[in-house]
């Protein structure tokens, strides 16, 4: 495919053929992948939905092939479905599309669909339907559970077929936190991971599978011929707000619009120092510091569970943490029955050398104190002698005070840090998003489990506004520029 790119260019006649498309260099990496999945893109205008399209084509020659492409609504995929229609009557003079069924069926008997899932619900609309190529365009508007019921779909309809799944994504959207987690925090760019998974049979054998993926980066500067067809689109990047720009101009993923808790910063080059950054390295809590226990409940979803270090100026170290969450499986819960739980929690304060022996104020979640299901939660936590005062659930006051413990002071230091081996922490908190129906409001139905928990203790642990920095002036005084008075000695007259 190199070859092509660097001798070809659409409307070359080669062969007596006309070449209808050719991939940019950027797109004809992330097309030559043979990992299962797949993620293209970070920045906007890399080429991505072009080579999303043109991938979907790959095997039309088999009259049982079947591959989907998915945009979050209908009404977004329009302009895929124009991608298409200027492509494939190119590579097949044949190909009919239908309109009401939203498909593509080529010469050979081939389809591409067309799809969307509105909501989670809309899943069900793909049940029972194999389909060779599954191709998510903007993956991070997608919850992993959608995803993840796509990933069952991916089977092959015929013999020899490849079955794989391909997606492209802004950083950004519902999405987010799962979709980093998966292709681009677990290992650097264009590095491919193996994971293991074991499958039991029917029989009680067992047997193991892998399965890769890989992360393709894709700047604006990776498509060429949108910069020549608009030189300027760069300038309108670089001109929108800093979130935007980060993240559509740069592919940054610890940036976007709509992130809720903006002020976070983790920069490992900082973690002894603890300047500029939230996430520190680990260290022995002092022993006069108080101790605090956080709580959030859940059982389908995830539970969470925090412990919290105050020093004497106030300042919040989060250094350990519990989250109920299935490994590989974001915001699915444990399903642990709550005396499981809190026995969980009783050994950690028994067995864990900065909390055993300590006086632990704990707050939660006020619903654990419910009894309309017979014995509340909060009775089954003091069973085990695990105690909690009821937490104070005024969302958006919680969220202000953790606005303003992420805040840095003029020293460039905040009055909350995490260990940097509060992972879950680190991945879900500043992934969360607005919603989009009540401002201030984080959306709730985004893994917020562990946010909802740090609400609490900051509503145990109120502080007051950083004091605004105010700019000094002086330099833009008249009384300096002309007549080169200082200010200590006007005030000092």
């Amino acid at each position: 495919m190199a070859e092509l790119v660097d001798l070809y260019k659409a409307g070359d006649v080669v062969n007596g053929k006309r070449v209808a498309w050719v991939p940019q260099p950027r797109q004809a990496e992330f097309m030559r992948r043979f990992e299962d999945e797949v993620l293209f893109g970070g920045a906007a205008g890399g080429g991505k939905s072009d080579a999303l399209v043109a991938e979907a084509l790959r095997q039309i020659d088999k009259p049982w092939y079947k591959g989907l492409i998915l945009r979050k609504t209908y009404p977004q995929l329009t302009e895929l479905i124009d991608k298409a229609y200027r492509l494939y009557p190119q590579i097949d003079p044949k190909a009919k599309y239908n309109e009401s069924k939203h498909a593509w069926t080529f010469r050979s008997g081939a389809k591409i669909i067309f799809g969307s899932m509105a909501s989670t619900k809309d899943k069900y609309k793909y049940q029972g339907i194999a389909y060779d190529f599954i191709g998510f365009d903007e993956l991070t508007h997608f919850t992993f559970e959608e995803y993840e019921y796509l990933l069952s779909r991916n089977r092959p309809n015929g013999p020899g077929m490849l079955c794989y799944m391909r997606a492209t994504a802004n950083p950004g959207g519902i999405g987010h936190g799962w979709v980093k987690e998966r292709f681009v925090s677990v290992a650097p760019p264009m590095t491919t991971t193996w994971h293991e998974i074991e499958v039991e049979n029917p029989d009680g054998t067992k047997e193991k599978h892998r399965r890769s993926r890989i992360f393709v980066p894709s700047l604006v500067q990776d498509n060429p011929a949108l910069m020549r067809n608009d030189p300027s689109y760069v300038a309108r990047l670089a001109a929108m707000s800093e979130a935007e720009r980060k993240a559509l101009l740069y592919g940054d993923w610890d940036s976007y619009q709509g992130q809720v808790f903006s002020e976070w910063r983790d920069r490992p080059d900082h973690y002894i120092d603890r300047i500029g950054t939230h996430v520190i390295s680990p260290f022995r809590i002092p022993d006069h510091w108080r101790i605090y226990r956080s709580f959030d409940w859940g059982y389908s979803k995830p539970f969470s569970v925090g412990w919290w270090a105050m020093d004497t100026e106030g300042v919040a170290y989060r250094f350990k943490g519990w989250y109920g969450c299935r490994q590989g499986r974001p915001d699915t819960g444990l399903e642990m029955a709550p005396s499981d739980v809190f026995a969980e929690i009783a050994r950690h304060e028994r067995e864990d050398p900065m909390l055993r022996g300590k006086r632990i104020t704990g707050v939660a979640d006020p619903a654990i104190w419910n009894k309309q299901t017979g014995e509340s939660i909060a009775a089954v936590a003091e069973r085990f002698r695990v105690f909690f005062e009821k937490g104070d659930n005024e969302r958006i006051a919680g969220w202000a005070q953790l606005h303003e413990r992420l805040k840095f002071n003029k020293d460039g230091r905040p009055r909350m840090y995490v260990f940097s081996t509060c992972r879950d922490f680190i991945r879900t908190v500043p992934a969360l998003t607005y919603d989009e129906h009540r401002a201030e409001d984080v959306n709730s139905t985004m893994e917020d489990h562990i946010a909802d928990e740090t609400r609490y203790f900051c509503m145990a642990n109120p502080v007051p506004a950083m004091p605004v920095q105010v700019p000094d002036t002086w330099y833009q005084n008249p009384m300096y520029k002309y007549l080169d008075i200082k200010k200590g000695d006007l005030y000092n007259a």
